[in-house]
């Protein structure tokens, strides 16, 4: 396994940096729990949040299609379209006002980077021809 990793650790490092902003913020406000009623932390936390809820599914679903011989310009194209989208959603939430646009551009990515994911696993796993049992 060789592509997967590469974007697992760039992810991180960029969870890492997502996290921080968020500390940032607490700290600065002195906001030890919840967001305080605080615009930019509030925001701050669902940037974070999001990120934890869709990026180790994708990076799951990446694997296991890695794992089963998945051609390597996929797997690079569904971990770009990862990132990018991650980074599009950040942009997007994470800015006052939001920026609609980018945070849907994010999402569909995302969205579909899962989707591909399925139906790689899905072909690749004989999935489809348990289905059709």
């Amino acid at each position: 396994m060789t592509v997967t990793p590469i974007y697992a650790a760039v992810l991180a490092l960029f969870y890492v940096v997502l996290s921080f902003r968020v500390i940032g913020v607490r700290r600065g406000e002195r906001i030890s729990l919840g967001d305080g009623g605080n615009r930019m932390l509030l925001r701050r936390q669902r940037v974070h949040g999001n990120f934890a809820e869709y990026v180790p599914f994708a990076l799951v679903l990446m694997m296991l299609a890695e794992l089963q011989g998945t051609a390597r310009p996929l797997l690079h194209a569904m971990g770009m379209a990862l990132v990018l989208g991650r980074v599009l959603h950040a942009i997007g939430v994470g800015s006052e006002p939001d920026r609609l646009p980018l945070r849907v551009s994010g999402m569909v990515l995302t969205i579909a980077v899962l989707v591909t994911g399925a139906v790689v696993n899905l072909a690749s796993g004989g999935g489809l021809a348990v289905l059709g049992r």
